[in-house]
C-alpha cells in the first residue's frame, strides 16, 4: 500500500487525505496546531459564544464541501453615505445588474466547473458558459461598473465583490471575480457553517478517517517527510523551507482581523444591511480603489475596505459577535482596530456604543497565498514541487478560497503518477529511484 503524509489539516489537506485514503493510500495527516482547520477554525474569543478564527462565509465552499450551511436573508449589503447597494434594490440599475449576471448564476455549477477545474489551461468542460463568463471577466472591475451602470450603488457594488481578490479594482480580470461572487450570491448564496466554519472540516476529518486516513495534531514539521507521496498546503515560500522546488513567487498583502462582541446588532443607518450576512464597508468605487492602491503599494490607507460578517443573521447560536477584517499592506505591524471601527461607524452611527469589547486577532499575512497579480493569477504554481512532493494551496489552481479544490486536484494527480507502467520517482525525503 503507497503512503502518503498530509501537511496541515485545512481544507486542502483533508480533502487531498480523503481523495488519497478512499483511493487505497496510507495517509497520515500532520496539524502544527492543537486542533484542526487551518483557516477554518471556530474558537469561544467571548463567553457562550462561537467566532470563526479565519474564513466566515462559504460562497465556494457551499458548491464543492459537505457543511451545514445556514443563510442570512440577504447574502451581502454595501452601504454608502445616503443609500445601500442590495442584489435586489438597485433602482434604474436592476435590470442591468440581472442581464449581467443572470446568465452566470442560471449556469453557475457549468462555471463552477470551469473556474475549479485543475488548470484554466486546458478546454473546459463547458466552453459556451466560458466564452459567456470570459466577455465578462476580461476588464477592470471599474471599467466594466462605469460602462453598463449609471448608479453609484451597483456600480459599488460590483467593485465590492471584486476585491474579494485583494487586488485594486482597476486591475485586468477584476470583473472576473465581482461577476462571478455577484453570480454566486444570486443563486447559491453566501451561506456560513452551523455553529462555526470548524464544523466544514470536521465532516472532512470524519470522512478521511473512515477510510483509514489517520490525523496528528500538535506536530511541527521541520524537515521532508519520507513517504511515496508529500501534499505541503502551504505558500510556496513555506513549502521551500522544507526543501521543496518552487518557482519565484510574490507575496500578496495581509488583513487585520478583529472580532467584536456586541450589546446589540450593529445599529446601521438602512436597517436592511442588518439582513445581511456579509457586508463590505469601504464606500465608493473612488475610495476602495483608492484604498486598495495605497495597500498595494504598501501604505496604510486611512480608510480601508473592511469586510463584515454578520454570522448572527444567519445562525443566531452564534451570539453577538461581529467578524471583521480590513485590508492591509503585507507586513503590516500597526493596529487597524480604530481603521475598522471609525469606517462602520461611518455607516452605523453608534457603533462603539454597541461594542462591549474587541477581540484583536491583528494581522494575518497574505490569505491567498500570493499576490493576485496578472501573472500569478493566470499561471498558478505548479502542483509538482519535487519528485514525489506536491503543493496544494491557494497558489496552485484554482485558486484561494475555502473550496479543498487544490487538495482534490494534488491528490488526483499523485493518484495517477501511481498507475501501473508509470515509473518510481523515489520516496520524498530520499534521492530519486527509490522505491
Amino acid at each position: 500500500m503507497p503512503e502518503a503524509v498530509v501537511v496541515g489539516a485545512g481544507p486542502n489537506g483533508l480533502a487531498a487525505a480523503v481523495e488519497l485514503a478512499e483511493a487505497g493510500w496510507a495517509v497520515r495527516v500532520v496539524e502544527r496546531r492543537a486542533t484542526i482547520g487551518g483557516h477554518c477554525r471556530t474558537a469561544s474569543l467571548f463567553p457562550g459564544t462561537r467566532s470563526d478564527l479565519g474564513a466566515a462565509a462559504f460562497p465556494f465552499g457551499v458548491a464543492t464541501l459537505d457543511g451545514d450551511w445556514l443563510h442570512a436573508p440577504r447574502p451581502v449589503a454595501h452601504p454608502l453615505e445616503k443609500s445601500t447597494a442590495l442584489l435586489d434594490a438597485l433602482g434604474p440599475d436592476q435590470n442591468t445588474w440581472n442581464r449581467l449576471h443572470g446568465p452566470i448564476a442560471r449556469h453557475i455549477d457549468d462555471h463552477l466547473d470551469n473556474i475549479l477545474g485543475p488548470t484554466l489551461w486546458r478546454w473546459p468542460p463547458h466552453p459556451l458558459a466560458m466564452a459567456r463568463f470570459g466577455l465578462r471577466a476580461a476588464p477592470p472591475a471599474t471599467t466594466l461598473g462605469a460602462a453598463l451602470f449609471r448608479t453609484e450603488e451597483a456600480r459599488a457594488l460590483l467593485v465590492g465583490n471584486a476585491v474579494h481578490s485583494l487586488r485594486p479594482p482597476d486591475g485586468v480580470l477584476t470583473a472576473a471575480f465581482g461577476v462571478l461572487f455577484g453570480a454566486l450570491a444570486m443563486s447559491k448564496g453566501w451561506p456560513v457553517s452551523a455553529g462555526g466554519a470548524q464544523g466544514v472540516v470536521e465532516k472532512l476529518a470524519r470522512r478521511a478517517e473512515a477510510a483509514g486516513a489517520v490525523i496528528e495534531t500538535g506536530v511541527e514539521v521541520r524537515e521532508m517527510p519520507r513517504a511515496d507521496a508529500v501534499v505541503l498546503t502551504m505558500a510556496p515560500w513555506d513549502a521551500a523551507r522544507l526543501g521543496a522546488t518552487v518557482r519565484p513567487w510574490r507575496q500578496g498583502p495581509g488583513v487585520f482581523k478583529v472580532d467584536w462582541l456586541l450589546s446589540g446588532p450593529v445599529p446601521w443607518r438602512d436597517p436592511r444591511v442588518g439582513e445581511a450576512g456579509t457586508v463590505h464597508v469601504g464606500g465608493t468605487v473612488a475610495e476602495i480603489a483608492h484604498a486598495e492602491r495605497q495597500v498595494a503599494r504598501g501604505r496604510m490607507p486611512n480608510r480601508p475596505f473592511v469586510m463584515v460578517c454578520q454570522q448572527y443573521a444567519a445562525d443566531p447560536s452564534r451570539g453577538p459577535v461581529l467578524w471583521t477584517y480590513a485590508h492591509v499592506p503585507r507586513g503590516f505591524s500597526g493596529d487597524a482596530t480604530g481603521h475598522i471601527a471609525r469606517q462602520i461607524e461611518r455607516f452605523a452611527p453608534g457603533f462603539r456604543d454597541t461594542v462591549v469589547r474587541p477581540h484583536v486577532t491583528g494581522y494575518i499575512p497574505d490569505i491567498a497565498a500570493g499576490e493576485m497579480n496578472l501573472r500569478q493569477l493566470v499561471l498558478r504554481h505548479p502542483r509538482r514541487v519535487g519528485p514525489t512532493v506536491w503543493l496544494a494551496s491557494g497558489a496552485n489552481a484554482p485558486g484561494a478560497g475555502v473550496h479543498g479544490a487544490a487538495g482534490v486536484w494534488a491528490a488526483r494527480e499523485i493518484i495517477r503518477s501511481r498507475r501501473p507502467g508509470r515509473p518510481s520517482r523515489g520516496r520524498a525525503g530520499e534521492g530519486p529511484g527509490r522505491a
